[in-house]
């Protein structure tokens, strides 16, 4: 087993190219440093340093051993870390709706831990109705995700427009259904386009049912479908169906935080400040 005294020493005499400066940075003396690489040398029965009057080289075997003692070294920084934090204040759940998986909510995700580093956040993503209801089981503490329509309490943090998307390249053959991609249910979105095609009396057919919003984006830039999905969702390719296709209009997308009761007020208000930052001020 090796000593990470004299690993520690090993590794800044390499790092700083000789013994004097690596004594310097452990605050050592010289005499303590070389004893250290002297005895790891004995330890492995080879020798570690090629030594000059004016410079030291990393043998071949010194050069294998650098590469574990680093690591060795890393370890064991990391476990002091972690077993020097204060006991944990508990867990945020989060969950979020398929369509709001991107860096920048992951960056606001990311933020919170570090400004709350004893509450333990995690994230679990899917459908926003499915989602809900893990939380009313008990297995969330929060959920934010889109709607249309609905009368459960949560706070709006933002809107956008729904709207049918389909390849820049692509328009729809007059008098044959209108090929739809959609999530699966329960899904808003899908709910919503539904509705509104059957309300204006526009023939359909679903020719594709996939749960990942990239799945849907794929298959209207190929012109195989359309899909409904939020305005700021639309990725290169893709474009708004116009009025003239003779889709109906779609409603607004309210995105929403739910709490499930008994969530920290304070951490649900104060994630639903960033989210609204991060988002509504798109570049």
């Amino acid at each position: 087993m090796f000593d990470t005294v004299v690993l520690r020493s090993f590794v800044a005499v390499v790092q700083e190219g000789g013994f004097t400066h690596a004594a310097a940075r452990l605050n050592l003396t010289q005499s303590a440093v070389s004893a250290h690489v002297r005895r790891l040398e004995k330890q492995v029965g080879r020798d570690l340093l090629a030594r000059t009057t004016r410079s030291v080289a990393l043998t071949a075997d010194g050069e294998l051993l650098l590469g574990y003692a680093r690591a060795i070294l890393a370890l064991n920084h990391d476990a002091q870390a972690q077993l020097s934090r204060g006991p944990s204040e508990g867990a945020i759940r989060v969950g979020l709706s398929e369509d709001l998986t991107n860096v920048r909510l992951m960056n606001v995700m990311q933020a919170f831990a570090v400004r709350y580093p004893r509450i333990e956040f995690s994230v679990r993503v899917g459908i926003a109705a499915e989602l809900l209801a893990t939380m009313d089981h008990g297995e969330l503490d929060m959920v934010i995700g889109g709607r249309c329509q609905g009368t459960r309490p949560g706070r709006v943090l933002w809107r956008e427009p729904l709207v049918w998307a389909g390849a820049e390249w692509a328009s729809l053959t007059p008098g044959a259904p209108v090929p739809l991609a959609l999530l699966p249910e329960p899904c808003p979105y899908r709910e919503a386009a539904l509705a509104a095609l059957a309300r204006a009396g526009v023939d359909y057919r679903i020719a594709l049912v996939c749960s990942s919003g990239g799945g849907l984006c794929a298959a209207a830039q190929a012109g195989f479908a359309v899909t409904p999905i939020v305005q700021t969702q639309l990725v290169h390719g893709l474009h708004v169906v116009p009025p003239d296709a003779g889709l109906p209009a779609l409603p607004d997308v309210e995105f929403t935080m739910f709490a499930a009761a008994g969530a920290s007020a304070h951490i649900a208000d104060e994630l639903g400040n960033a989210i609204v930052l991060a988002f509504v001020r798109k570049g």
